[in-house]
């Protein structure tokens, strides 16, 4: 399949670039990551609301632009190229869930940036002791959601149930959680609130799909940067009175950090086409693109700090930053294993 940007798509992506490179540059990120308590700037924030972008795929009855998942990926790509801080993605899988749901006033209210709602779908901490799952009993959810994506300054949560899920509204008893990427603050949240059912467990299927393309075109973004900054690197770095990138064996090594983020761009584009195209294979194309993506990110971080030598290690470097984003998008937005279990299901394994 040949796949190229409509006109309209890539002036999306150059606006974007342009707005990140503006609003969103990594040396204000690290100001943000050390020392903002909610992980993101309420400025750029608003502006990403002002522009459209977090109502980007909703219907225009509930606020949003109408759009699909090749322009949430487009979006995500750029924002992955600065390791945008702050809750984006997690913004508009939440106010996607409530405009199929029918609440279009609260996906509305996402959209314009006036609440922030996300979901809440971990009933267990990673590498500790499986939790009960929560439940939802007599119009009140009870128990404990972990790794709620920026738990501390959300207005709501879409909690997952086994009976479906529900929709409470904050105030949240909530416990920070340690990340490796300080700019994506996770918490665990104590629920024993009154909650409405916004609708059964199936209604996140198209949500689960939509988070894996925004966050394997995230991925994609970040791979993108950590290569042109290594290519930049070898270019100027100097070694036996000559570039370190005239050296065969660094050579190889660059053409599979580009190769893996090529073969990801690809992944993306066609998992979202088929899911605006409401393609058969869309669940697998989903699935496989996230999986590719974790793994293909992982590789061409690490070897961009790799390529940088000693300096590559250094907090100052900010290829540090790159890596820890792929790592925490690796196991977020359904991780490797659970993807790729998706994935072979969908092929029929």
């Amino acid at each position: 399949m040949r796949f190229a940007l409509s006109e309209d798509q890539a002036l999306l992506r150059d606006s974007t670039r342009a707005f990140c490179e503006r609003e969103l540059p990594l040396e204000r990120t690290r100001v943000v990551m050390e020392h903002a308590r909610e992980g993101y700037e309420p400025g750029p924030w608003r502006q990403l609301a002002e522009m459209g972008y977090l109502g980007l795929p909703l219907p225009a009855s509930a606020g949003g632009q109408g759009l699909g998942a090749i322009e949430l990926a487009v979006v995500c790509e750029e924002l992955g190229r600065v390791c945008a801080p702050g809750p984006y993605l997690d913004a508009v899988l939440a106010a996607s869930l409530l405009a199929v749901a029918g609440r279009e006033a609260l996906a509305a209210e996402v959209a314009a940036g006036r609440r922030l709602v996300v979901l809440a779908r971990h009933d267990s901490p990673w590498g500790g002791v499986p939790a009960a799952p929560v439940r939802l009993a007599g119009g009140r959810v009870r128990g404990t959601k972990y790794f709620v994506p920026f738990a501390a300054a959300a207005d709501a949560l879409l909690v997952t149930t086994p009976a479906g899920v529900a929709l409470v509204e904050a105030p949240f008893a909530t416990t920070p959680l340690e990340t490796i990427d300080l700019a994506q603050r996770f918490g665990a949240v104590t629920l024993d609130h009154a909650a409405a059912l916004v609708g059964p467990p199936d209604l996140l299927e198209d949500v689960d799909r939509l988070a894996a393309v925004g966050a394997a075109a995230t991925l994609l973004g970040v791979m993108t940067r950590s290569l042109e900054l290594t290519l930049d690197y070898v270019r100027t770095r100097h070694a036996f009175n000559r570039p370190i990138g005239a050296f065969q064996a660094l050579q190889h090594r660059m053409a599979d950090m580009l190769l893996r983020t090529e073969s990801t761009r690809s992944a993306v584009y066609r998992a979202a086409w088929c899911r605006d195209a409401g393609a058969p294979e869309t669940v697998l194309a989903c699935a496989a693109a996230k999986a590719y993506a974790g793994d293909a990110a992982r590789m061409v971080c690490g070897s961009a700090i790799q390529l940088h030598g000693g300096i590559g290690f250094t907090w100052e470097l900010d290829l540090h930053v790159f890596f820890k984003r792929a790592k925490t998008l690796e196991q977020h937005y359904g991780a490797t294993e659970t993807q790729l279990a998706r994935a072979l299901a969908a092929a029929g394994y």
